[in-house]
């Protein structure tokens, strides 16, 4: 099935009309009807996550046609988290993904050891614990007198 097909099919699943659709995800009519055409272009990443908030369907499977359309319960509650981690909108990030995705489960844990250990080459920082979270980049800040 075709992306455009995807979302066609998700915001139908909703019971939205292009309109709405289009109110929902913060854009004209016009790019929902251009992003359900069959040779139509795609959304943007941002929006394609809001459609997929919006219409309760699976980021992955309106972005990718992989997994289930639906949501189950669980996932439904932590839609937006599960949103944000498949979003990838860099090339070399998604490079790392695939790369990783690819490769067999054994040798999965090795690549992320790796990469871990490079970044800490590179930033000087050292590499940070199993299930330990990422952090926002820090910021300078200044302090009054």
């Amino acid at each position: 099935m075709s992306p455009q097909a995807r979302i066609r099919l998700a915001r139908r699943h909703a019971g939205l009309s292009q309109t709405q659709l289009a109110r929902e995800v913060g854009v004209q009519r016009s790019a929902v009807s251009h992003w359900e055409a069959r040779d139509g272009r795609n959304p943007s990443m941002a929006h394609l996550r809001r459609i997929a908030e919006v219409t309760g369907i699976q980021f992955e499977w309106l972005a990718t046609g992989r997994g289930r359309m639906a949501l189950s319960e669980d996932v439904a509650l932590d839609s937006v988290a599960a949103a944000e981690a498949l979003l990838v909108e860099d090339s070399l990030e998604m490079r790392l993904v695939r790369a990783f995705r690819d490769a067999p489960p054994p040798a999965r844990i090795a690549l992320v050891e790796i990469v871990e250990q490079l970044a800490a080459l590179r930033t000087g920082r050292p590499p940070r614990e199993p299930g330990a979270r990422a952090h926002a980049p820090r910021t300078a800040t200044h302090e009054g007198s």
